[in-house]
C-alpha cells in the first residue's frame, strides 16, 4: 500500500507499518510499499505496539508514523560499537 492510501484510510492516526518494498539512497530509506499492522490514537500505545511486534519479529522492518506526514522517508543511522547489557 502506498503512503497516500494509508493517509486516506487512517486520517489523523498513528500507524504501525511494515515496509514491504523499500530502497536506500544517500542515507535515506524510501518506503515504496507498506502494510498497516495497526492504527492508534495514542502515541504511547503505538510505541508499545512497535516494541511488542519488534520483540516478536526483530527481522521485520517496522515503523510508526503519524498520518499527518506528507512523506515517509527515514534517515538511516548505522550503529557500530558495543552495547552495554543492562
Amino acid at each position: 500500500m502506498k503512503w497516500e492510501d494509508i493517509t486516506e484510510l487512517h486520517p489523523g492516526r498513528f500507524v504501525l507499518v511494515e515496509a514491504i518494498k523499500a530502497s536506500s539512497n544517500n542515507q535515506l530509506r524510501q518506503l515504496e510499499d507498506m502494510s498497516v499492522i495497526q492504527d492508534y490514537d495514542d502515541p504511547q500505545k503505538a510505541w508499545s505496539g512497535y516494541k511488542e511486534m519488534h520483540k516478536l519479529h526483530p527481522s521485520r522492518e517496522l515503523y510508526v508514523f503519524h498520518t499527518s506526514r506528507s512523506d515517509v522517508e527515514v534517515v538511516e543511522e548505522f550503529f557500530s560499537g558495543v552495547r552495554q547489557r543492562t
